[in-house]
């Protein structure tokens, strides 16, 4: 009998059709992701597809999640339009989490133009900020600027809810608005992005999901984690899996790839084989709920 997995957090990127900085040379060498040359290139639901594969005879993979893959803002539009196209011929992506700058004051018209695609079901803008130069994604830090959140507060208005990428040290003040605006759900990526691994930075990361969680709209997901860790084992991998789901509980953990940002830390195969081998005492019902019926609820798919 094959499990059935829900990919909560995936990627794909035409390098021909829709501008990508990040991709774009000169490429980026520092920085969490390290060197990003191998997937510097078009990625397309066929190379996702051979890619999750590999995942073994007993996984099927019968729905996606496509979060922004961080196209150029002003191409963002663009990003959806073609998405929603390759959903309308393939069947994938079943959900798609567009970009929009919220700090922007003309926000709204882009949301608008987002939730008329049908397959649309949230927005992400990366905010992790970081007083490293080489770990920080933005300038500054977006969560205390009011202007932000008035962006923020338009979602509900469009029946879109929200990936949260952040750092540990931001958690508090996205605790904070997710308690201000309890009808949008709120989707942690990442387990929260533990990248300071020094026993003060793993304080403030379990503090931060304790934070979090205190708010039933969040929700989090179990991914990325070999981009804090690239020489990861799954005994390294294990701690922060288990202590997530500990916190937020099987009702609120997805389980994604992050592909194909993650290829460069390994093969599917590797990285699913490690996370299902880490909840392998969970019950088959917890198991499902993880990797499957979670992400279904959180994005109405």
């Amino acid at each position: 009998m094959q499990d059935r997995v829900v990919d909560a957090h995936m990627h794909m990127w035409d390098l021909e059709k829709i501008p990508y900085p990040w991709l774009t040379p000169p490429l980026q060498v520092g920085g969490v992701n390290g060197d990003v040359s191998p997937i510097a290139k078009t990625y397309l639901l066929d190379d996702y597809l051979q890619d999750s594969s590999g995942a073994g005879d007993d996984v099927r993979i019968t729905k996606v999640v496509h979060v922004e893959a961080g196209a150029d803002p002003a191409a963002s539009l663009a990003e959806t339009r073609w998405l929603q196209s390759v959903a309308d011929t393939r069947g994938y992506p079943q959900a798609i989490v567009a970009h929009a700058q919220l700090n922007d004051p003309a926000v709204e018209a882009l949301l608008e133009q987002h939730a008329d695609h049908p397959n649309v079901r949230g927005i992400r803008q990366i905010l992790n900020w970081h007083q490293d130069s080489r770990k920080t994604y933005t300038p500054r830090d977006l969560l205390p600027d009011p202007a932000w959140e008035k962006g923020y507060a338009l979602l509900r208005k469009y029946g879109l809810s929200f990936d949260l990428q952040i750092y540990p040290s931001q958690m508090a003040a996205a605790a904070s608005i997710a308690r201000r605006h309890p009808d949008t759900p709120v989707v942690l990526n990442h387990a929260g992005m533990p990248v300071d691994r020094d026993p003060a930075g793993l304080q403030a990361w379990r503090t931060g999901m304790q934070t979090l969680a205190q708010q039933p709209n969040v929700f989090t997901k179990i991914s990325g984690l070999a981009m804090m860790d690239w020489q990861w084992t799954t005994a390294s991998l294990r701690p922060f899996v288990l202590e997530t789901i500990e916190i937020f509980g099987v009702e609120r953990c997805l389980f994604a790839s992050n592909f194909p940002t993650d290829k460069l830390f390994g093969a599917f195969d590797r990285q699913h084989g490690a996370y299902r081998t880490i909840v392998s005492e969970f019950s088959a019902s917890e198991r499902t709920r993880m990797f499957a019926t979670n992400a279904e609820r959180v994005y109405r798919i």
